[in-house]
């Protein structure tokens, strides 16, 4: 499968660094990590900064074999070092490195839980990495989900003597967030491995693992900061835009317990690697305009999106609209080059609003009549200088003709597309474009077990009320039972049976309906594409395979869309919206050489979490308080993820709720920027399809 790449074509030239072709790693100048207080190496995408662990692993591996000693490794399960496995796998495949000299020690584990159970940490490591590696058994080291309570003490004081015994942790590849292994916000840098209480908030983030909070163990066994601490090197991970705040706080905060990766400031081999969305909130990359050089000005090479954010970041610091910012005020935030550069201040502040004024489109998929061009003039200020005509200042725009357009809004889970771009999706169809919904997964995790015993009652009466021949009648009440039976003698955490499994993704899918059809869509134009890598019944997915791609192909063949839009917010907890984008990409570059595909436009909206930030807007929709009431009604169609969904994180809101506060808050943006004020807005960036600025974005 070829990379390609998902970035808007006008977000590509931030200005402060080089983007190595070879390895992905941003290159900044020293001068623009004088705040941070750990080395910090940001990639483009994560599979970069996967090679980029893996080749540091496997050197280090190399170089105890040379000295005649085994390597000792530190490891942990989940999402984030997931990729990293990989590459470790491929490079053995490739008989590029033996872990035969290997010593690995997992960090942690729940307890007390079986061994073979799917959310064991053991299970998981053996599923991703061992099974596949020539590493010897007796050279794995876990923690004991199993041992009794009266044994656990003891169980982790010879977990801390058997590091020690092999001479200590060689390397620790840890992933960072909110805790560091169970190490919750307030531990002290003096722990050592022991058993812990999970706090709630933590079960809260794991229900989706073990289907419901009420199974998430409340205890776990882990390495304490000390035994973290005391390992030679170190290196911290983190992925995606949700990693953003607290990379902030480990880079560039202070030393504190209510901050426990911020402990790493203390050691002397640690590396932080990131990928540029978990970067989004360091100084370098959010305001480096604020650093102060220590013998001279720092020096930026300025460009279009990064212009456009320090003046948005100046506008919001004063509380000023864009166009009465004054020239002293740019002086004095340390932004006199980028007036030296884009001025003088009325042009600059002309052009920033020009920009953002030409986001603002009613008509997503394009107006029945061309608009006039727009151009860099205007109020009477003259031609604009030399160097800022003709740089990528323009937002995309859909094109006008023809209409109506042939228009697919791809949805990962059976709501992310009303719950992301409702009020969208509801004026492409009032605005008459052909429309086809696509939901790539069935969503058939996220359903409540006594939901899919009411609707098995259901049929079941259905068929006795109308009457239906014995046979289906005797098939309903067999199913029936069936059912909730299961669901009676089912383990915690235990994944659902075929037929609940198949039950669950139907109640998905009448919601869905329901909610397309709300919004104006065709029934026949309403697709379930049911992707297989989601349809294991567990939370653990399969990998992206070729079926799955094949089906996207298919698809987008039957349609040919001229305008596509898709989930591009990758914080999706499991990683479900990176894969089904990964899927998208895939087939589009399969398809790129088609006429009708080269002309698609490509729109990425974000989800539930969060929303694009205000410089990387190209088509923001508004919407009145009635079109926000409609895409509200169009949410409450997905009465199995309303009230209490099954996986609602730590953030307690409905999801029509999240969806209007994040709505309101970009309209609120846009007006204290000094635009019109709208009730709420949707907004998107545009992918480009000829694969010009990069590589694998997932």
């Amino acid at each position: 499968m070829n990379s390609i790449n998902i970035s808007s074509h006008n977000n590509n030239n931030p200005g402060v660094y080089n983007v190595n072709s070879e390895s992905g790693l941003l290159e900044f100048n020293k001068e623009f990590r004088s705040k941070e207080k750990l080395p910090c190496y940001v990639f483009k995408y994560p599979d970069q900064a996967s090679r980029f662990i893996s080749n540091e692993i496997i050197t280090s591996i190399k170089q105890a074999e040379s000295e005649g000693r085994p390597f000792v490794l530190a490891l942990s399960a989940g999402s984030t070092p997931t990729t990293v496995y990989d590459v470790l796998i491929k490079l053995y495949n490739d008989k590029l490195v033996s872990f035969k000299n290997v010593i690995t020690f997992n960090i942690d584990e729940y307890y007390s839980i079986p061994r073979t159970r799917i959310q064991s940490y053991y299970r998981f490591m053996k599923e991703n990495l061992f099974q596949y590696i020539d590493i010897p058994e007796k050279n794995i080291n876990f923690l004991n989900s199993e041992i009794d309570s009266e044994s656990v003490d003891r169980h982790c004081e010879e977990y801390e003597e058997k590091i020690k015994a092999v001479g200590g942790i060689d390397m620790l590849l840890l992933p960072i967030g909110k805790r560091i292994g169970f190490n919750e916000a307030g531990t002290t840098k003096n722990t050592t491995t022991r058993l812990v209480d999970i706090e709630q908030n933590t079960r809260i983030d794991a229900a989706s693992d073990f289907f419901g909070t009420e199974h998430v163990p409340h205890q776990a066994l882990t390495m304490g900061i000390q035994t973290f601490l005391s390992c030679k090197r170190v290196i911290l991970v983190a992925f995606s835009e949700g990693k953003a705040a607290i990379v902030q706080k480990t880079c560039e905060g202070e030393v504190t317990t209510s901050v426990p990766p911020s402990c790493f400031q203390k050691h002397a081999n640690c590396q932080l690697v990131i990928d540029e969305a978990a970067a989004t909130e360091i100084t370098r990359v959010k305001a480096p305009w604020t650093i102060h050089g220590t013998n001279a000005p720092i020096v930026i090479k300025w460009s279009p999106i990064l212009a456009r954010k320090a003046v948005i970041w100046l506008s919001l610091k004063l509380n000023k609209p864009i166009l009465k910012l004054e020239e002293e005020e740019y002086h004095d935030n340390n932004l006199s080059s980028l007036l030296k550069t884009y001025g003088p201040c009325p042009n600059l502040n002309l052009k920033v609003f020009r920009y953002l004024q030409s986001t603002i489109n009613g008509w997503p998929g394009g107006r029945p009549v061309q608009s006039p061009p727009k151009t860099p003039q205007g109020f009477g200020l003259g031609p604009l200088p030399v160097q800022v005509q003709n740089d990528q200042w323009d937002s995309t725009t859909t094109t006008a003709q023809p209409i109506p357009k042939r228009v697919i809004v791809f949805s990962p889970h059976p709501d992310d597309d009303v719950i992301s771009m409702g009020g969208t999706f509801i004026r492409l169809c009032d605005q008459g474009h052909e429309v086809h919904v696509a939901y790539q997964t069935s969503g058939n995790i996220a359903v409540w077990d006594d939901d899919a015993k009411r609707f098995a009652n259901f049929a079941a009466d259905f068929c006795k009320l109308f009457q239906f021949d014995d046979g289906a009648k005797e098939k309903s009440l067999k199913i029936q039972n069936s059912v909730e039976n299961f669901i009676q003698n089912k383990e915690p955490g235990q994944p659902d049976s075929r037929e609940i499994q198949l039950i669950k993704g139907l109640i998905r899918q009448t919601e869905a309906r329901a909610g397309a059809r709300y919004a104006g869509v065709r029934n026949d134009r309403i697709h379930f594409l049911d992707l297989p890598f989601y349809e294991t019944g567990a939370v653990k997915k399969k990998p992206l395979g070729q079926e799955d791609i094949d089906i996207m192909v298919k698809f987008l063949e039957s349609v040919k869309p001229e305008i596509i839009f898709a989930a591009g917010d990758l914080s999706d907890p499991h990683g479900t919206h990176r894969v089904c984008l990964k899927a998208i990409l895939a087939a589009i570059e399969r398809l790129k050489d088609q006429k009708w595909m080269q002309d698609c436009q490509v729109w990425l909206y974000r989800g539930a979490w969060q929303e694009w930030e205000p410089e990387r807007i190209e088509m923001a929709v508004p919407m009145s308080p009635h079109e926000l009431t409609r895409k509200r009604m169009s949410i409450f169609k997905h009465q199995s993820q309303k009230d209490v969904p099954a996986f609602p994180g730590t953030d307690k809101r409905e999801f029509w709720m999240r969806a209007e506060d994040r709505n309101r808050t970009t309209a609120k943006i846009y007006d204290r920027l000094g635009l019109t004020e709208f009730e709420a807005m949707e907004a998107f960036v545009s992918w480009s399809i000829d694969n010009k600025f990069g590589t694998n974005p997932i």
